[in-house]
């Protein structure tokens, strides 16, 4: 589906994993809330669209995605070199940091250094799991592997772990329902959150960014921000910092281009 015909739509269809807390979470009512369910649905609004949001498993997106299913999807999705050469993404909406949570009266830490011979819980098997333990040597921790992230950040709440690591949004939601919590030292990765069309999509893809650069620019992802993790956005950072061209600067389908970041879609 070219965007010729899409950009004529009234209706966008998206989708992203409704269990992916906080940017997309079920409802009582059986519906879908998060951040990227409200980021979306503002494009929609600053495109003058509806959109349509599915949940579905995050590991049948993609293929739906290119069996024309969806028009894009609304799942946060990290930008590396393998998916870049296969799907098209907007600017990044957010940076995929790595977050560390602690306990409330724990003292501040300020790198990866001050973690030494403490004791890390981490979800088993994720990318925060292979994170610690390729470094486990080097930095002298202990590693508790638990079966899901939620015991993990209850393992620091009982005092059997100094630290949970996590995404950073997700370390942030975790301090936001509990107070007893606080969020610790946050590592960057360098890579971003977009996103992700069809190879064919090129203009449907710089229309949403260029929808990205305005909530950036007119505040509404800040108050994203504020409202989902409870955290202002630091001058600078992607999810306030439009970025120039389209796509990903440094990976494959970004486009340079000097047009000037606005709220004049249409």
């Amino acid at each position: 589906m070219a965007f010729s015909s899409v950009q004529a739509q009234e209706t966008l269809k998206t989708a992203l994993d409704g269990t992916f807390a906080p940017h997309a979470m079920p409802t009582l009512d059986g519906k879908v809330e998060g951040f990227n369910v409200d980021l979306v649905n503002l494009i929609g609004e600053r495109l003058g669209k509806t959109v349509e949001i599915t949940a579905a498993q995050f590991s049948g997106l993609i293929p739906a995605l290119q069996a024309k299913t969806y028009d894009f999807l609304a799942a946060p999705v990290t930008v590396n070199g393998e998916r870049a050469a296969n799907l098209l993404f907007t600017e990044g909406f957010m940076d995929t940091n790595f977050g560390f949570v602690v306990a409330a009266d724990a003292p501040e830490y300020a790198s990866l250094d001050d973690f030494k011979g403490k004791t890390i819980a981490v979800n088993k098997g994720s990318a925060y799991d292979s994170f610690l333990r390729e470094k486990e040597a080097e930095y002298g921790w202990t590693v508790e592997s638990y079966g899901t992230n939620t015991d993990a950040v209850a393992a620091v709440l009982a005092g059997r772990a100094d630290a949970n690591l996590a995404g950073a949004t997700v370390a942030a939601w975790a301090v936001k329902q509990n107070r007893q919590l606080k969020l610790s030292y946050e590592y960057p990765t360098g890579l971003v959150w977009a996103l992700t069309f069809r190879k064919d999509d090129v203009e449907g893809r710089n229309l949403v960014d260029r929808a990205i650069e305005c909530l950036k620019i007119d505040g509404s992802l800040a108050a994203l921000s504020e409202k989902w993790f409870g955290v202002a956005p630091v001058a600078g950072t992607t999810i306030v910092t439009p970025a120039k061209g389209y796509g990903v600067p440094g990976f494959e389908g970004y486009v340079e281009d000097d047009h000037a970041p606005s709220c004049e879609l249409k």
